[in-house]
């Protein structure tokens, strides 16, 4: 079994966000990869069916199982490829879990969040002075610094795009409700995690797998043993 790890939205390297849940994970067997979404990290920027095909492109470069993990927008991202023949199980982390039709913008009040900022050309970012508070708040000095390197901007057209597949009515999900997150309510997930298959609830923030991932990898372990 592989894990293939998809990012939320405003950062790039996918990798270094992943890399200490990786590193629990790879003495139990498990080989895992992090996908570069075009919307965050092409030029010009891909929407949200580039940053799917990109996923599906490492799906298809093996025909291991795949344990498919998104975190925040990655959840977009992984509903709508996650029907891939080799996809066993999605993990959603914090994350949104649309229907078919269903747009990232419509899970909101209708109204931009307040640490959203779009620039004006087609793009869109997260304000920074905002990143820590709500987003970071138990980040230590060091690997906040890493973080805010790794903010971008991401094309902001993927915030209105519909999901055109609903991959959990057909494969096994796993929502992780993260209770102590700042940037997405927990009653906001819990509504989300409410289509998924199982639920496992745990007291960290929005970003565990760089926190927490001694927790987030028993979650993961567990969904490879279903």
């Amino acid at each position: 079994m592989r894990v293939l790890f998809v990012h939320g939205a405003f950062v790039r390297d996918g990798a270094w966000w992943w890399q200490p849940t990786a590193d629990v994970l790879a003495p139990h067997g498990l080989r895992s990869s992090a996908a570069v979404l075009p919307s965050c990290e092409s030029e010009p920027r891909g929407d949200l069916y580039a940053d799917a095909e990109a996923v599906r492109a490492l799906l298809d470069a093996s025909a291991e199982p795949a344990l498919l993990v998104g975190h925040s927008y990655g959840g977009m991202v992984i509903t709508e490829v996650g029907d891939h023949p080799a996809v066993r199980r999605l993990v959603y982390v914090t994350s949104f879990l649309p229907d078919t039709g269903e747009t990232l913008a419509g899970f909101g009040t209708g109204e931009p969040a307040p640490w959203h900022v779009s620039h004006g050309d087609g793009t869109a970012g997260v304000r920074e002075e905002l990143v820590r508070p709500l987003f970071a708040q138990d980040f230590d000095d060091t690997t906040y610094a890493g973080a805010a390197d790794r903010l971008t901007a991401q094309n902001e057209a993927v915030f209105g795009q519909p999901a055109t597949r609903a991959a959990w009515r057909e494969i096994p999900s796993t929502y992780v409700v993260c209770g102590e997150d700042r940037a997405t309510p927990p009653e906001t997930q819990r509504a989300q995690a409410a289509r998924a298959t199982d639920v496992v609830e745990l007291a960290v923030a929005h970003h565990p797998f760089v926190t927490r991932p001694d927790l987030l990898a028993d979650v993961l372990l567990g969904a490879v043993d279903r």
